[in-house]
């Protein structure tokens, strides 16, 4: 099953766990590719448009169940929004952007046509879902399903 155009891989028994979740994610990062068309105003602006869709799936996002909390990576490195507090924020910004970099770099290494689409880590309490993209980094932190 493809969400969005992208193949997700899903582990023998999260299958169903976190489906909806990485939809949204998937949502986010990819962007609606024809927002544009779907404006109806001359008011309406796209990029606005884009924003608000962004922002609205970020709070679907929140609202699921596990999901501790959500950031936002500028190309910096630097938190642009996150539903945690700074500290944490820029901890899990600095350490992740790293990891996700070399990652990237790994894909690339094994296939150069090739990119990361999603980088999913899971230990004992929680699972770290990052979405790469050229100018950010969306990271979900949520604890296991029981």
């Amino acid at each position: 099953m493809k969400i969005n155009g992208v193949q997700p891989t899903f582990t023998h028994n999260d299958r169903y766990a976190t489906l909806p979740l990485a939809s949204d994610v998937t949502s986010v990062a990819l962007g609606s590719r024809d927002a544009h068309r779907r404006t109806k105003s001359c008011t309406s602006h796209p990029v606005t448009d884009k924003m608000g869709e962004a922002e609205e799936t970020l709070k679907r996002i929140d609202t699921h169940k596990g999901v501790i909390g959500t950031i936002v990576v500028n190309a910096e490195g630097i938190p642009i929004r996150s539903s945690l507090d700074n500290s944490t924020s820029v901890q899990y910004a600095g350490l992740l952007r790293h990891l996700t970099t070399m990652a990237r770099s790994t894909v690339r290494d094994i296939d150069p046509q090739n990119d990361l689409i999603c980088l999913r880590m899971r230990s004992k309490k929680h699972e770290i879902m990052v979405a790469p993209e050229n100018n950010f980094l969306l990271i979900i932190i949520q604890n296991l399903c029981e």
